[in-house]
């Protein structure tokens, strides 16, 4: 049976992320990058799709587990009749090659001990010719490389690499796995104390830098920040939605998707969430891994990319794997990368434009890339697109998409007149771009208001509510307590909240519904703040908080029927979301609205 979503701690290197589960078996793990192939994949599967248990063989109780303060190093204590064993998982901060080590400590009497490697590649499928070198196993399969270093004698048996041992009160144990490419010799062996020690610096001083007196919930901040800063790709400081590929959002459904890339659409908010929380360094970097992928042709603008910036996303599906709790297909790629969607290009204009007014250093490439957007945009604002949400269906006239369209045009006229360039603008480009701005805001107000409703809906001409909506006061498009605004906002709450969490869409009644969205549920409360509604927006904060599992993870959605956390996980959209929606709720922030 598979382990719940929310019975997984998260590992990361800076490069790549394992998941450990409460029984103590990472399920899962790409090598060597985020987005490439898995060869732990029982996440999705079974034990027999690639795993690495280390657990007492007998009967134990998981007598809990944590974070050590301020980092991403687990320990999960384990209680048996004859003894206690504590399990510390951490994954070095990444240098030349990639690690996970395992140490085990005695606590209490004796435990034995049991560790089972069961290495397989490209998703479950391909086990490696493994060998052992006495208290060493090497493991390979084209490309890969993977070595296990072990305290004591290891052996391989129908590719799988088991040893057993005693370990008593007082003594520790370390296990080292580390991957590496093959036609290379092994990587070096490193020294686990160290490495923990290292690791924990590591953590620590980063999150230092987080003043807690921004915010009545440090810790949970302290632990989103953390978990972003394991979804960044540090060679390029792209961040990933999640390093996970299809955790399905509805129970035994279809909504399986891969989100191990970069999206544009989190772009604004990744930067206030860094900027407003004091981590220009990441921010800069992300401005500018956003100006990398973008280069020079906006206008082919993909609406996700690799965490490098490349492009090609193709989406296949692993037929070998079962997929979680029995979900399927399980989905390689994304197909939505090709989408056309109007909001990316708000996003990125957006996005400089928070990076500016937070003091991030600007790019030379800022302006050129923001005129050939302007410019492109003016040619197909009022086209049809797939929306935020990514839908497969047929294109439509999307509300949010268009008050992103205006607020690219927004953001490119206030950066000009504030900083006195409006000049260095083409004239009659410039007054071009001024009425159309002014066109999109009136024709969202007319074409996407539904008099019958009183609310504002997803798209033009239709009567579907959508979370989404709530965006709109946000960046600025309409005041919170504006009589349409003010209405939408509470036909949302009112239409959209089961268990106190905020749909996306108006659940069906004819099958299974996806859960409650986790980010929108935040952005309700940032709405409420604006309407000056802070016991409300507080609440509605803490109901988010109070859905994440006990080391402070959360997904996509939760699922209120079932009680589960469920999507990709963790998810980065609903972290940052929780970044910012606390730091909203305690002080001036720089915000999307653009004050």
């Amino acid at each position: 049976m598979s382990t719940s979503i929310e019975g997984y701690a998260l590992l990361g290197d800076g490069e790549t992320a394992a998941l450990v589960s409460r029984d103590g078996s990472i399920d899962w793990l790409c090598w060597p990058r985020f987005d490439d192939d898995a060869c732990f994949a029982a996440l999705l599967g079974t034990p027999e799709n690639g795993h690495w248990s280390m657990a007492p063989i007998c009967p134990a109780v998981n007598q809990g587990r944590r974070y050590q303060q301020d980092t991403l190093v687990v320990e999960t204590d384990f209680e048996t009749a004859d003894g206690a064993v504590r399990i510390i998982d951490f994954m070095p901060m990444r240098t030349t090659f990639s690690s996970v080590v395992r140490i085990v400590v005695g606590l209490r009497g004796s435990v034995r001990m049991k560790s089972t490697l069961r290495l397989r590649f490209n998703y479950g499928a391909l086990p490696p010719w493994s060998t052992v070198e006495g208290e060493s196993m090497i493991a390979k399969v084209g490309p890969d490389l993977v070595i296990l270093r072990a305290p004591m004698r290891l052996e391989v048996k129908a590719h799988v690499t088991e040893t057993e041992f005693d370990i008593r009160e007082g003594s520790q144990f370390a296990f080292v796995l580390s991957y590496g490419p093959s036609h290379q010799p092994p990587p070096a062996a490193i020294d686990a104390d160290a490495a923990l020690f290292a690791t924990q610096q590591f953590w620590r001083n980063w999150i230092g830098r987080f003043d807690d007196s921004k915010t009545d919930w440090p810790h949970e901040v302290r632990r989103s920040l953390l978990t972003l800063k394991a979804l960044i790709h540090q060679s390029s400081g792209g961040l990933i939605a999640a390093p996970t590929t299809s955790l399905p959002e509805t129970p035994g459904g279809k909504m399986n998707w891969d989100y191990r890339y970069c999206w544009l659409r989190d772009a604004s908010f990744t930067l206030g969430a860094l900027l407003n929380a004091g981590f220009d360094g990441e921010a800069q970097a992300w401005r500018d891994w956003l100006l990398r992928a973008i280069a020079g042709s906006p206008e082919h603008m993909r609406i996700m990319y690799r965490v490098d910036g490349s492009r090609h996303l193709a989406e296949w599906t692993v037929d070998a794997l079962p997929g979680y709790k029995h979900s399927k297909p399980v989905r390689v790629g994304n197909a939505a990368s090709t989408q056309h969607q109007i909001d990316v290009f708000g996003e990125v204009l957006d996005c400089l434009d928070l990076a500016r007014r937070g003091g991030v250093p600007t790019s030379q490439q800022e302006a050129a890339v923001a005129l050939k957007i302007v410019e492109h945009l003016a040619t197909m604002w009022d086209s049809e697109g797939s929306g935020v949400w990514e839908s497969r269906a047929e294109a439509r006239q999307y509300t949010y998409s268009k008050v992103m369209a205006w607020v690219a045009f927004d953001r490119f006229i206030r950066h000009h007149e504030a900083a006195g360039t409006v000049n260095a603008v083409e004239p009659e480009l410039f007054e071009r771009i001024v009425a159309i701005r002014s066109l999109v805001h009136a024709q969202v107000c007319r074409e996407g208001w539904n008099e019958g409703l009183g609310s504002f809906t997803q798209h033009y001409g239709g009567q579907e509510i959508d979370a989404s909506l709530l965006l709109l006061p946000l960046v600025g498009f309409l005041p919170a307590d504006e009589p349409r605004m003010a209405a939408t906002i509470s036909r949302i709450q009112r239409d959209l909240t089961e268990g106190g969490l905020i749909r996306r869409t108006k659940a069906r009644l004819d099958g299974p519904n996806e859960g409650a969205f986790l980010a929108c549920s935040c952005w309700m409360a940032d709405c409420l703040i604006l309407q000056g509604r802070t016991a409300e927006a507080r609440a509605q904060f803490e109901r988010v908080l109070a859905v994440s599992n006990e080391l402070g993870l959360l997904s996509e959605e939760y699922n209120v029927p079932g009680k589960h956390l469920a999507g990709n996980f963790p998810q980065a959209l609903t972290h940052l979301a929780i970044v910012n929606t606390a730091l909203n709720l305690c002080g001036p922030t720089i915000n999307r609205g653009g004050s």
